[in-house]
């Protein structure tokens, strides 16, 4: 009897650890990243932490590294399609090959680690640990890394000295983990902050901006203030980019017209904190004009109010996804389709976990659309589409309850013609397979969506490049 190859795969191994859950502190860090030699000190860092923004700023700074010609590597969290994603350097995820041979090599140190009566690290931890590994191993220069959850016990946290701290957002998310209140969250993320190293944020919020003064002060942490010290001004905007002059008070530091590919106003908000960055990076790095204009229009975050399907003049919607996934997130989204669809027909395919802020995210998608279909992420904190629909009824809308992810889409695919903006929204476990199932099925070439008559009809999606008509 032929027996199957059972080895597992570096992703399921990594996954056995989700039963650690998660566990704020560096004491496990700190000990496997002894056993494993420090890797996380062979290369520079920039550390970026915030609710929400910081993948966008550091996709902004790690393409601009690129261009400038440093060996960069990212670190971001969660993927949306496949797990190497997480792990990236200069432009190439981290191989499956690559993969197998550092987590092996972290596990080993786990096991030995566990042997001696330490507690065994939890999964986020051992990704990051294979990370630092695989920069280390591949020379990274520069690693642009985001935190996973607060920052002081982040386990990206064990690095020394950032080349830059950036914070971005605050708002309330993880409240059973990081706080009640702005300042206690703002605390936390202030953790990043470390001796006599730049700090860049950006907050509307006086009582995280206090924290983040008294923190730095404190560390004799140079604090820029990106919200005081940049001028911004709009040229154009559109669902799938913007244009925008940016100057920096005191520093010859300006461009007239910044182009960036990421679409809503808060995405230039987010650009401006990281070139913000840039003026303090310049102080230590050679980042010429050009790389800072080619990495800013590279820059893409997806499933981040991202375009999936641009209408080609024939009655066909906007299609677009976003992980939108707690209050603040939806908010910014409500902003950006108010302002690019105004008065628009809206069909909004969304999936919430249930520790989110359900009844806040539900009442800002609410806002921009009248009809609703509710799914369910695959993951079990997931909110029942259920009571998902039954919230939204109440609310006064049309909803269609769809437990399955791909009969939702299959339906918002199959009315979208009435709409003039197909959104999927809510949590990136949802949107990271909503995105696959777009792409890979509806979205596909010679499978034109909402009429299969059309299916030779060209079209395009996704990112514009610039000249595009």
């Amino acid at each position: 009897m032929e027996s199957g190859n059972t080895e597992k795969t570096a992703e399921e191994k990594i996954a056995g650890f989700l039963k650690f859950g998660s566990r704020l502190g560096l004491e496990r860090m700190s000990v496997l990243m002894k056993k494993l030699g420090d890797p996380q000190n062979d290369f520079d860092v920039i550390h970026i932490a915030g609710t929400n923004g910081k993948g966008s700023c550091a996709r902004y700074l790690y393409e601009t590294l690129v261009e400038a010609g440093y060996r960069t590597g990212i670190y971001t969290s969660p993927y949306l399609e496949k797990f190497n994603e997480r792990i990236e350097l200069d432009r190439e995820p981290i191989s499956d090959r690559e993969l197998d041979e550092c987590t092996d090599t972290v596990l080993e140190k786990v096991r030995e680690m566990v042997d001696e009566g330490c507690d065994s690290p939890t999964e986020f931890e051992v990704v990051t640990a294979v990370c630092f590994l695989y920069f280390s191993r591949k020379r990274c220069e520069i690693a642009v890394l985001e935190v996973g959850l607060g920052g002081r016990g982040d386990s990206t946290n064990i690095v020394r000295s950032p080349l830059v701290s950036v914070i971005t957002s605050i708002s309330y998310d993880h409240m059973d983990v990081l706080g009640d209140t702005i300042p206690e969250i703002a605390s936390e993320k202030a953790g990043i902050i470390k001796a006599g190293c730049p700090v860049v944020v950006s907050t509307e919020r006086e009582d995280a901006l206090k924290v983040f003064r008294d923190i730095a002060e404190e560390k004799k942490a140079p604090l820029y203030d990106a919200r005081t010290l940049a001028s911004v001004t709009v040229r154009d905007m559109t669902p799938d980019g913007s244009v925008f002059g940016f100057s920096v008070k005191s520093q010859d530091f300006f461009f007239d017209d910044i182009r960036i590919s990421m679409g809503g106003r808060h995405q230039i908000m987010n650009a401006a904190e990281a070139l913000t960055a840039v003026t303090v990076l310049r102080h230590r790095l050679d980042i010429p004009d050009a790389a800072v204009r080619e990495g800013f229009r590279r820059a893409v975050q997806p499933g981040r109010f991202e375009v999936m399907y641009r209408p080609d003049g024939k009655g066909r919607p906007w299609v677009m996804i976003d992980g939108a996934h707690n209050s603040d997130g939806a908010e910014k989204l409500k902003e950006a389709v108010k302002e690019f669809f105004p008065g628009k027909r809206v069909l909004t395919v969304c999936g919430i976990l249930a520790d989110k802020d359900v009844e806040s995210i539900l009442d800002n998608f609410c806002s921009f659309t009248g009809d609703f279909i509710v799914t369910e992420p695959d993951n079990e904190r997931k909110s029942r589409a259920y009571d998902l629909a039954r919230a939204v009824h109440e609310r006064g809308k049309l909803v269609y309850e769809i437990p399955s992810p791909d009969d939702a889409a299959a339906l918002a695919m199959s009315i979208g013609r009435g709409y003039d903006l197909v959104l999927f929204a809510g949590s990136l476990y949802l949107i990271g397979h909503i995105r696959t199932l777009l792409r890979e099925h509806y979205l596909r070439a010679g499978n034109i969506c909402f009429d299969k008559a059309d299916k030779e009809d060209s079209f395009s999606f996704g990112i514009a490049e610039e000249g595009d008509d």
